[in-house]
């Protein structure tokens, strides 16, 4: 193929569709979302409280609009990454902006349901799962009529357990899986993730402020690893007793704030 017709075809896949817009994320690089597909302060702090390692293979469990591999990829941390998701419309985004950020070779997107991945991945080869996955229980909170809003909130397309059960088969050993839940639902993940394997390593609420319960909770579990030992980490407030953002959040927010800088 020419060069005119390589040009051609990595414009087609940059378009961007009607309603959508490009959101940067610092370092050069960006993400195409739409009312559907977006993010929001919890995948900014599942993506921070992960971590990769600069040669970890790592892997998302319903990746959305790709935010947090495209996160990881404004540094050389990790070496790739595999996103899947099962929304057509969700992986067709991603890839359109694997494509404008030039990270096809570090950045796979699977469209494919997380309960039938059999043939699909190679398990136990990741050493990092992470999924921030439906806070509700199907049956539970008000649903959305939008379809993508509604398999964002409820575990319509698989549950909890669905999710740790895949992260604990594609994790080698030793590897980690970092989620972010709603604090009612802590106890179903630690036994969850006991039983099938991961022992819970980590854990760290996160508040508003300081007169708020808290609304969120990071935890990672790793796979194989000995029975206790969990490290509570000191709470994170997204915001400073003045109302505004937290040092801490400032700092975790970093290059993806900066970008919105004059």
């Amino acid at each position: 193929m020419g060069e005119g017709n390589r040009a051609g075809k990595r414009g087609e896949h940059m378009k961007k569709k009607e309603a959508e817009h490009l959101e940067p994320l610092g370092n050069g690089v960006q993400v195409i979302v739409s009312p559907q597909h977006h993010f929001g302060t919890d995948t900014i702090l599942l993506a921070h409280f992960a971590a990769p390692r600069k040669n970890d293979r790592a892997c998302e469990l319903g990746t959305g609009c790709g935010a947090i591999p495209l996160l990881w990829c404004r540094s050389d941390s990790p070496s790739f990454v595999t996103a899947i998701d099962i929304q057509a419309e969700a992986c067709d985004l991603l890839q359109r902006s694997i494509v404008l950020n030039h990270l096809e070779e570090r950045i796979h997107v699977l469209h494919s349901d997380w309960r039938e991945l059999q043939g699909k991945v190679s398990w136990a080869s990741y050493d990092l799962v992470v999924c921030n996955p439906p806070y509700k229980a199907v049956g539970t909170g008000i649903v959305n009529p939008e379809q993508a809003h509604r398999m964002a909130r409820h575990e319509i397309g698989g549950t909890l357990e669905n999710i740790i059960q895949t992260a604990a088969k594609l994790l080698n050993f030793a590897g980690r899986f970092c989620l972010c839940q709603r604090p009612e639902r802590l106890n179903d993940v630690i036994v969850l993730m006991r039983q099938y394997g991961l022992e819970p390593k980590r854990l760290r609420l996160v508040q508003q402020h300081t007169t708020k319960a808290p609304k969120l909770f990071l935890i990672e579990g790793r796979r194989g690893g000995r029975p206790n030992g969990l490290v509570v980490e000191p709470t994170l407030l997204i915001e400073s007793e003045s109302g505004g953002l937290s040092r801490e959040m400032i700092e975790i927010y970093g290059v993806y704030k900066e970008a919105y800088l004059p």
